[in-house]
């Protein structure tokens, strides 16, 4: 996990780059790779974590994509939604587990996270992530009429 200040996200494939978007994600063979484009986890979960753990859990000890600061993760469960230009759809929650305990020699986080660990998202449109930008809900597709 490497910090960097922008991404570009491609619909239906993720973060150019990402170890998911290339398909060598530790569960890119057991999870659809529609729930496996993005995940996010908000900055105050981390916080949260750390205060009951052992340990220190740097954000990229995570293991997420993207970390967002002041959101309320709960707004989003079935909707969709931008992170700066682009377009996502909540897909399911992110489990936590033990795999990045192992990756980062920190013991705990399947404990510390569990509940807090974030979120799987699609991709549904191409666009830019830079650091510092915001979420905003869309509307869900079960409000829209077509006619």
């Amino acid at each position: 996990m490497v910090p960097v200040s922008e991404v570009y996200a491609q619909a239906g494939v993720g973060l150019v780059g990402d170890r998911y978007a290339l398909g060598t994600g530790t569960h890119s063979d057991s999870f659809p790779l529609t729930t496996t484009h993005v995940t996010l986890i908000s900055a105050e979960a981390i916080v949260a974590a750390n205060r009951e753990a052992k340990v220190h859990f740097e954000p990229e000890d995570t293991r997420r994509n993207i970390v967002i600061t002041g959101f309320d993760f709960g707004l989003l469960v079935g909707r969709e939604f931008l992170v700066g230009t682009v377009q996502m759809k909540w897909a399911a929650p992110c489990n936590s587990c033990d795999r990045p305990s192992e990756l980062s020699g920190k013991p705990g986080f399947g404990t510390v996270f569990a509940g807090r660990g974030g979120i799987r998202a699609r991709v549904l449109a191409d666009g830019r992530i830079r650091q510092g930008s915001g979420v905003r809900v869309l509307s869900p597709l079960a409000e829209r009429v077509s006619r």
